[in-house]
């Protein structure tokens, strides 16, 4: 599947790529590709290792008179967002992703494409097959489980890497390179409620809340598209007029991408559901109005059920669910005062569940400062203290302070010139790089972070610039070349 790739530019890269979308490899199930890139690497006589964890590195020796160069680490993560378009069955452990392009873009049919930060790792094993490209030490290095919980940087092994500069290639803009990037921490809110049967009276609908954008919970975040959990959650408060309980509910499937679909069933009696139809119209057109020019296809529907639950959250355990959702943390908290344009504190209410009166909800806090981090954790906290929910924080991980005066970043900025032919912008990213990770293990190492042009990422509207990925590979081969030539 997927032929078509290997007839762009560069030809090397997008051959990988071609591999990386015909295996799956949602967070955790990488495995099949880290067996595929093995062989690769023994095939090409390249030595390769695993930590313990399982994260993978390839290195390559320099070319002969520059060993005394200084290492480059090229770092991506194996793993990918699994993201698909509800009309469309997709299974992300089994399933290829199918690719075409589209006016010089390359996207996915109806899922995510995989080019965060599959790009960055075909690129890296683009490098170490490039037999004209005069480098040091190179080693390639493939963590594992990003998109899910950081855990491959989180656990990977120290004093095992050589090199002295990385070379992250998990960013997402031509004509920028970043040099910092938030810290962040999963905070993790659960409950068994209280149920009851259902009345004699009373009948099951379900609400629908889709049709939205989506998108990456970091970098989109500011962008005012719509969260489906916030959008429905505030619906089912309109409707609490009719004497609602909520049976079950389901929004977000992962708390790195804002949700773009949330569902609800819930039970109210049978003589306001006509009431409760018109409200739920008129809802759809308020939310169409706010959301103009933003989310054009958001759709609101409800829909009688014929199967009765045998049991419902009781009013007053929904009543304080909704009440306490609704005012839960969510979006933009501030903004960087020493960053301009920069968001320096969010929060995204990304997955939220509800099943026979088990509550669940993750959601992911990110900011330049982990002391914000840890007070909006504290505000989930003390808020579902009141409903008798249990909150705790995982998979904390720190941000990436910037070093602006940086030696690579100046080898960058002058490369960039003479390929590009303008000033790359310097920039802080308001999402999880591994940076801050892999900075506190390898603290020596000099860092920066660039790539292509990516769109959408988190979400099935992914999608990649062509010719941003060809501006990509010759900046990512000129600067293995010119920190090789130290060693000349």
């Amino acid at each position: 599947m997927n032929e078509h790739l290997e007839q762009l530019t560069p030809q090397p890269l997008w051959r990988h790529f071609r591999t990386l979308c015909n295996t799956p490899r949602p967070s955790g199930h990488e495995a099949e590709l880290v067996a595929i890139l093995e062989q690769w690497a023994e095939r090409h006589g390249l030595a390769h290792d695993r930590d313990d964890f399982g994260n993978l590195c390839i290195r390559k020796p320099a070319t002969p008179g520059r060993e005394a160069a200084l290492g480059v680490i090229l770092q991506g993560h194996l793993d990918m967002v699994a993201q698909a378009n509800a009309d469309h069955p997709h299974d992300f452990t089994r399933d290829p992703i199918e690719t075409y392009v589209d006016d010089g873009w390359l996207r996915a049919r109806h899922t995510t494409l995989g080019a965060d930060n599959g790009l960055g790792v075909a690129a890296a094993l683009a490098i170490l097959e490039d037999e004209e490209l005069v480098h040091g030490p190179l080693e390639a290095l493939f963590t594992l489980e990003e998109e899910s919980s950081m855990g491959g940087a989180l656990h990977l092994a120290e004093n095992w890497l050589e090199g002295g500069v990385l070379l992250n290639l998990d960013s997402e803009d031509r004509g920028e390179v970043f040099i910092g990037c938030a810290g962040g921490a999963d905070v993790v809110v659960e409950a068994q409620l209280p149920t009851a049967k259902p009345n004699s009276d009373e009948v099951v609908v379900q609400l629908s809340l889709t049709g939205l954008v989506g998108g990456h919970s970091g970098i989109d975040i500011h962008r005012g598209r719509g969260n489906a959990n916030r959008l429905l959650i505030r619906v089912l408060r309109a409707l609490e007029a009719y004497d609602i309980r909520l049976v079950s509910y389901r929004g977000g499937t992962l708390r790195n991408a804002i949700p773009r679909e949330a569902f609800a069933t819930l039970m109210l009696p049978a003589d306001e559901v006509k009431a409760a139809q018109s409200r739920v119209a008129a809802l759809e057109q308020v939310l169409r109005g706010e959301l103009a020019g933003v989310e054009e296809n958001l759709t609101l529907t409800m829909t009688p059920l014929e199967a009765s639950p045998d049991q419902a959250l009781n009013a007053h355990a929904s009543h304080m669910l909704l009440a306490a959702l609704n005012v839960a943390p969510y979006g933009v908290e501030r903004m960087s005062s020493t960053v301009p344009g920069v968001v320096e504190t969010s929060n995204n209410l990304g997955v939220v569940s509800l099943d026979a009166g088990r509550f669940h909800l993750c959601a992911l806090v990110r900011s330049l400062r982990d002391s914000a981090v840890e007070a909006i954790a504290d505000r989930f906290r003390g808020l579902f203290d009141l409903i008798g929910a249990r909150t705790r924080v995982e998979n904390a991980y720190p941000g990436w302070t910037p070093a602006p005066d940086s030696a690579l970043l100046a080898r960058f900025r002058r490369l960039h010139r003479r390929h590009v032919g303008s000033e790359p912008a310097v920039k802080v990213i308001h999402a999880g790089l591994e940076c801050g990770i892999l900075a506190g293990k390898y603290p020596d190492l000099e860092m920066i972070s660039f790539g292509p042009s990516i769109r959408g990422a988190h979400s099935p509207d992914e999608r990649v610039e062509l010719s941003s990925v060809e501006e990509f590979w010759e900046l990512l081969r000129a600067l293995v070349e010119d920190l090789a030539s130290d060693a000349a």
